[in-house]
């Protein structure tokens, strides 16, 4: 009787989903750190609180890693990859890029006034409205943590891949900003780079990126930039001819 061979992923891409998979785990803890209606609270106080200083972090990172906290380390990512066994659809184009900015500039614009009503940022609490630091422990927030659960999951269900990502994800633009300010001024950073004279265009990156980007046009085209990458290098392990990489380096 012949042995199935089972293909096993790349190496990298066993460290991604593994670090994804722990972060869904501590999603529990960690959600309150990555609430934008805490932050709308806070600054109606004038309070600077923990889920504003992790979007600002993200944004400084974003600087010089892009978006890859999105591909290696967003818990709502992770579960969306989960449902990627239900509905691995391609999300097709960029019609549906655009409702996260009509959800965060509202959003941002909302948090400004805010501000300025109160005076300015003049204190800072990590753990406001959540004394005990880990999110569960408070009664009140299971009921935004299933919601917010639902609704990534149902949207990357019914629409694709990582559909939640390109449509409602209020982290999204904040490293969008950050990586279009590093594009411009071309620092070093972590980046996709390829050489598309060795390319056979066999389209494979494309086929399993799970942002449904066409990486191998981008391949042809020679920019390998795109406001949708989330840097999880699926197309680099991918590719059967190495024609892709991951290095951090400058240029764009």
């Amino acid at each position: 009787m012949a042995k199935v061979k089972v293909k096993q992923l790349p190496t990298r891409q066993r460290l991604r989903k593994g670090l994804l998979f722990g972060s869904f785990l501590l999603f529990p803890i960690t959600l309150y750190y990555m609430s934008p209606y805490i932050i709308v609270m806070g600054a109606s106080e004038g309070i600077i609180n923990g889920s504003l200083i992790i979007f600002g972090l993200m944004f400084l990172a974003s600087l010089f890693l892009g978006r890859l906290w999105c591909g290696w380390v967003c818990p709502a990512g992770a579960m969306q990859e989960f449902g990627m066994s239900i509905n691995n659809r391609r999300v097709r184009g960029k019609r549906i890029d655009w409702i996260k900015w009509a959800i965060w500039i509202p959003w941002l614009s909302i948090i400004v006034v805010m501000v300025v009503r109160a005076g300015g940022y003049h204190s800072i609490e990590p753990f406001y409205q959540l004394e005990s630091g880990i999110t569960l422990l408070q009664p009140g927030w299971y009921m935004i943590y299933y919601v917010v659960l639902l609704l990534f999951a149902i949207i990357a269900i019914a629409v694709g891949r990582r559909a939640s990502c390109h449509t409602i994800c209020w982290m999204a633009p904040f490293m969008i900003l950050g990586r279009r300010i590093r594009n411009i001024a071309r620092w070093p950073s972590l980046r996709l780079k390829a050489d598309a004279d060795q390319c056979i265009d066999c389209k494979q990156c494309t086929r399993d990126c799970p942002m449904s980007l066409d990486v191998n046009q981008m391949v042809r085209s020679g920019d390998m930039e795109n406001d949708e990458c989330v840097l999880c290098a699926t197309c680099a392990d991918t590719c059967p001819k190495n024609v892709i990489s991951i290095p951090f380096s400058a240029g764009k």
